[in-house]
């Protein structure tokens, strides 16, 4: 487990323009890898039950995942756990955790999902 105050306020307290999990990230937790994570997870999560037409008592019945456990997994109050994920997707049967080693690069080099921050540069692709 990370140590420090990384999981002190949940991921949705990040925001500081837009709604959750389409805002953009705030200047502390933007450089939050984590937190651009769990919201990668979140509007992935929203998507799909979108896609599939599935309530969140749906989804709480096909995965064992407590009905408000994934209410706040989409509202971004929590800290997504691998077993909640992992459980999700076997429910859903599609991804929902980002491939975020392959997202663009910010000015620092640190991982960054191009969906809240366009300006950064794209991550190299080894040669085949």
């Amino acid at each position: 487990m990370p140590g420090g105050n990384r999981r002190a306020k949940p991921p949705y307290e990040s925001v500081i323009r837009g709604q959750w999990p389409r805002a953009e990230m705030g200047a502390v937790m933007g450089e939050h890898l984590g937190a651009q994570v769990a919201q990668a997870v979140s509007r992935a999560l929203a998507e799909a039950m979108e896609e599939q037409e599935m309530s969140a008592n749906a989804l709480a019945k096909a995965s064992d995942v407590n009905r408000q456990a994934i209410a706040h997994v989409l509202a971004g109050k929590v800290w997504p756990d691998l077993l909640t994920v992992a459980s999700l997707e076997g429910a859903l049967g599609v991804p929902l955790w980002p491939n975020h080693t392959a997202w663009p690069r910010d000015d620092r080099g640190r991982p960054c999902d191009p969906d809240i921050c366009p300006a950064a540069v794209p991550a190299a692709t080894p040669d085949p």
